[in-house]
C-alpha cells in the first residue's frame, strides 16, 4: 500500500495538481460564509468587524483529520506542541502557550485538566460532527472571559439536515511511520453517524468513533517483550480514545431549542521497561512487569434557547454541565501468561464544571444601532491527588487538594453602523472572582469597507487570565527538587492592537483573488512562569509574575482561485520580548526581540470528469528562540537564551467520490518530509555556557486510507 501511495503522490506533485478550498493563511472560506463567533447575531465574514478564519468541513475532510491536531498543524501562527509519552497534544500561538488560547464547542468553552476552555488536548476533540470551525486571533476578553488572550477557537457543530436520513460509516487505516498491522500496530479509526429529520420543525442524531493509536515503537520492542535490557515498551504510549454524542433540536421562525450529550473516554497504555523475574521453584521462573493505565472520562452536556422576545429582542441562552475524571490504574502484567494481576484503581484527577451563559440583543427596531447584554456564570471545582505529583492546601503539605473557582461576569458590546460601510463596536466586561481581585476586559473596533472591494478592519482589547491549577498549587519537594506553585499569583493582564486591510478582486474569466496583510501588538503584564529561585544548597523552582512580554506580528494570506484550480500563500513574521527579573537573586534577562518566521501555502486541482481533488499542504516553521530561567556551569542562577531549529511539515491527499457521491476514497500521506527530532540549543548571553537537547515533534511519515460510504434519502 505504501508504494501505491509514494507513486499516487508523486503523480499529484508532476501534475502541480494539488489543492485547497479555502485560504491556507487559515483556510479562509468565500467572503459570503456566514460566521457567527464574535458576532452579535450570524453574519457573513463581510460583515463582521472581526476578521474571522474559517476551517470548512471541505478542508476537514482532504486532510482526513480526526481531531484538531491534524488540522492546525497547517494553520498559519499556530504551533502544535505535541508529548512523545501520552501523545497529548496543545496549541501555541504568538509564542504564548494552550493557556492564553480558547477552545469553544458551540460557543461552550470545553472543560479540561487545568482550566475551562484552556490547555485542551487536540487528541482529545473528535471532529465527526462538525460544519465549521472559526478561528479569531487577539482579544477576545469582552465577548469570551478569562484566559481569551491570543484568540479563540470555536467548533461550530451540525445541527440540521436536508434529508431525513442520513447514516453515514468510515473506516481509516493509517500507518504510524513505517509500522503498520491490523489491530497491532498504526492507527486504526471508525465512526458511524446517523441523522433524522423527525419533522420540519425536529432533528436528531447520534454518532460514535472510536480511534486506535497502537504506539509508536521505533527501536522498543512492545508489551511481551520479556527480556530486562530497556526495550520493553513503545516510544510513543498506545492510546485508545472512543466518543459518543447524541443531539436532539427543535426549530421554529422565532425559536430554537437543542441539547447536546458528547461522552470521551480514553486509555493510555505505559508498559514498564524494566523486567522483575519471579522465582517460581521448583518450577521454571516468569517474569512480570509493573505496567498502569490512565483512564480518562469527560462528559459533557449542553442545553441552548435561542429566539425572539416581545417580537424584537434577540436571545440566545446556554447552560452546561461538565465533567473529566482522570484515573490511574497500576498492575502486574505477567509477560508469559499475559494476564493482570494484583490490580488496583483510584482517580487523581477531576474537574466538573457548571457554567452558563446568554445574551440579549436587537432591543432597537432602527438598524443603525444594535447592543446586546450578556453573562457568564462559572463555577469549577478541581480536585488532584499525589499520584499527579503533590499539591499543598492553605500552606502545609497534603496529599491531595480540592479547590473551587467560581465567577459571574457580566458584559455588553454595542455595534453602531454609522453607514452601510463603517462600524464602530465598543465593549465592556466585568467579571466578579471568588479566587482573585475582580477583573474587567474591554474592546473597540472598527469595520470600513471600500470600493472595489476592499476591507479595512482595526480593534485595540484589554483581556485578563487567571493562574490555573497547577501554578497555585503545585507541590513537588525531594532531596533533589523544589517545585512550588504560589497561591498568592494575580491575574496577568494584556493588552492587544490588530488592523488589517484585505482586497478581493473578481474577473470575468472567472477568476478570483483575495488578499490580506494584517498587524498585530500584544503585550502581557505580570505574566507568569516557573523560575529559579534558589541555586543553593538545592535549585528551587517557583511559579512567579515576573515576565513583561511583548509581541508584533506581520502576516499576508494570498489565494487564487481559477475554475478548478486554487493556489495559496501565506506568511507571517513574529517578534517576541521578554523581560524576566529575578530580584532576590540580582538577575535580570535580557528584553530584545527575537524573531521567528512561518510560511505555509497550498494548491489544488479537481478534476471534474474523474470528481477526484488532488491537495497538498506545506508549512515552514522558523527557527524559534527565547529566554528561560535556567543556571551556568558554575552553578549560577541565569538566563539562556534557546532556540529551536526550524522545519517543514507537509501534507497530500488524493479524494475520489463515486456512485452519486455515496462513496468517497481518500489517500494520502502526513509529513511527507519525515520530521522526527527537532534540535534544541542553549547558550548563555556570553557563549560560554551551551547545552543541546533533542524535541520529539513527530513519529515519521505516515501514509493512510479512509473509506466513507454515506446514504441519505428522504
Amino acid at each position: 500500500m505504501k508504494k501505491c501511495l509514494i507513486t499516487l503522490g508523486l503523480t499529484c506533485i508532476a501534475w502541480n495538481a494539488f489543492a485547497q478550498e479555502t485560504e491556507k493563511d487559515s483556510l479562509i472560506t468565500v467572503l459570503s460564509e456566514v460566521v457567527v463567533t464574535g458576532q452579535l447575531e450570524a453574519q457573513s465574514l463581510k460583515k463582521s468587524v472581526y476578521h474571522v478564519r474559517v476551517i470548512t468541513k471541505e478542508d476537514i475532510k482532504k486532510l482526513a483529520a480526526n481531531n484538531l491536531g491534524d488540522v492546525l498543524n497547517q494553520y498559519l501562527n499556530i504551533s502544535i506542541k505535541t508529548s512523545g509519552n501520552d501523545r497529548r497534544s496543545s496549541i501555541s500561538m504568538f509564542g504564548l502557550d494552550a493557556q492564553y488560547f480558547k477552545i469553544l464547542v458551540d460557543n461552550i468553552p470545553l472543560v479540561s485538566d487545568t482550566g475551562l476552555g484552556n490547555s485542551i488536548d487536540l487528541t482529545q476533540v473528535n471532529l465527526d460532527d462538525i460544519e465549521q470551525i472559526e478561528i479569531i486571533e487577539g482579544s477576545m476578553g469582552v465577548t469570551h472571559g478569562a484566559n481569551a488572550v491570543s484568540g479563540i477557537l470555536n467548533i461550530i457543530t451540525k445541527k440540521r439536515s436536508r434529508y431525513k436520513w442520513e447514516i453515514s460509516t468510515t473506516l481509516q487505516e493509517e500507518s504510524v511511520s513505517d509500522e503498520f498491522a491490523f489491530f497491532d500496530k498504526g492507527r486504526h479509526i471508525q465512526a458511524l453517524k446517523v441523522s433524522n429529520r423527525i419533522s420540519e420543525a425536529i432533528f436528531a442524531s447520534v454518532g460514535v468513533n472510536r480511534n486506535d493509536f497502537a504506539g509508536f515503537f521505533d527501536h522498543q520492542q512492545g508489551k511481551n517483550y520479556a527480556e530486562n535490557d530497556g526495550l520493553r515498551g513503545a516510544s510513543w504510549l498506545p492510546k485508545e480514545q472512543l466518543t459518543a454524542n447524541a443531539f436532539i433540536g427543535y426549530s421554529k421562525p422565532n425559536y430554537k431549542v437543542f441539547y447536546k450529550f458528547d461522552y470521551f473516554t480514553e486509555n493510555v497504555y505505559f508498559y514498564n521497561p524494566i523486567v522483575v523475574p519471579q522465582d517460581n521453584y521448583p518450577f521454571p521462573n516468569t517474569n512480570f512487569s509493573q505496567d498502569r493505565r490512565y483512564i480518562s472520562n469527560r462528559f459533557f452536556h449542553h442545553l441552548n434557547s435561542s429566539g425572539t422576545l416581545f417580537s424584537n429582542v434577540q436571545f440566545n441562552v446556554s447552560l452546561s454541565h461538565q465533567k473529566q475524571v482522570r484515573d490511574i490504574e497500576k498492575f502486574n502484567y505477567g509477560l508469559e501468561t499475559h494476564q493482570e494481576t494484583l490490580t488496583a484503581r483510584e482517580t487523581f484527577q477531576s474537574k466538573e464544571v457548571l457554567y452558563s451563559t446568554g445574551t440579549f440583543s436587537s432591543f432597537f427596531a432602527k438598524k443603525f444601532l444594535n447592543v446586546q447584554v450578556g453573562y457568564e456564570l462559572v463555577n469549577e471545582n478541581g480536585f488532584y491527588d499525589a499520584s499527579a505529583g503533590t499539591f499543598k492546601n492553605d500552606q502545609q503539605q497534603e496529599n491531595d487538594i480540592r479547590k473551587r473557582f467560581e465567577n459571574y461576569d457580566v458584559f455588553t458590546v454595542a455595534e453602531l453602523n454609522v453607514t452601510d460601510r463603517f462600524s464602530i463596536r465598543p465593549g465592556f466586561r466585568y467579571s466578579f472572582q471568588s479566587q482573585f481581585d475582580n477583573q474587567y476586559a474591554s474592546s473597540l473596533g472598527f469595520r470600513y469597507n471600500l470600493d472595489a472591494g476592499i476591507q479595512l478592519r482595526t480593534s485595540v482589547g484589554r483581556s485578563y487570565r487567571t493562574p490555573n491549577f497547577d501554578e497555585l498549587y503545585t507541590y513537588f519537594v525531594d532531596s533533589n527538587h523544589n517545585l512550588q506553585g504560589n497561591p498568592d499569583l494575580t491575574p496577568e493582564t494584556s493588552w492587544s492592537y490588530e488592523a488589517s486591510i484585505k482586497k478581493a478582486t473578481y474577473f470575468t474569466s472567472g477568476l478570483q483573488l483575495s488578499n490580506t496583510l494584517a498587524v498585530a501588538y500584544l503585550k502581557v503584564k505580570d505574566r507568569i512562569n516557573l523560575v529559579l529561585e534558589q541555586v543553593q544548597p538545592t535549585q528551587n523552582y517557583k511559579y512567579l509574575n515576573i515576565d513583561a512580554y511583548q509581541m508584533w506580528n506581520v502576516s499576508t494570506s494570498n489565494q487564487v482561485d481559477y475554475k478548478n484550480w486554487n493556489a495559496s500563500l501565506g506568511m507571517s513574521l513574529v517578534g517576541i520580548s521578554q523581560k524576566m527579573d529575578l530580584a532576590a537573586l540580582e538577575v535580570t534577562s535580557e528584553d530584545d526581540y527575537l524573531y521567528s518566521f512561518q510560511l505555509n501555502s497550498s494548491v489544488s486541482y479537481k478534476i471534474p470528469n474523474w470528481n477526484t481533488v488532488c491537495a497538498v499542504y506545506y508549512k515552514f516553521n522558523g527557527k524559534d528562540r527565547r529566554y528561560i530561567s535556567s543556571s551556568d556551569t558554575a552553578g549560577n542562577a541565569t538566563f539562556l537564551r534557546s532556540e529551536i531549529a526550524s522545519y517543514g511539515w507537509m501534507d497530500a491527499s488524493l479524494s475520489h467520490a463515486f456512485f452519486k457521491d455515496q462513496f468517497e476514497v481518500t489517500l494520502g500521506s502526513r509529513n511527507i518530509l519525515d520530521v522526527t527530532n527537532l534540535q534544541a540549543s542553549q547558550s548563555g548571553t556570553t557563549g560560554m555556557h551551551s547545552t543541546g537537547s533533542s524535541i520529539l515533534l513527530g513519529y515519521g511519515r505516515s501514509y493512510f486510507l479512509k473509506l466513507t460510504y454515506n446514504l441519505n434519502f428522504n
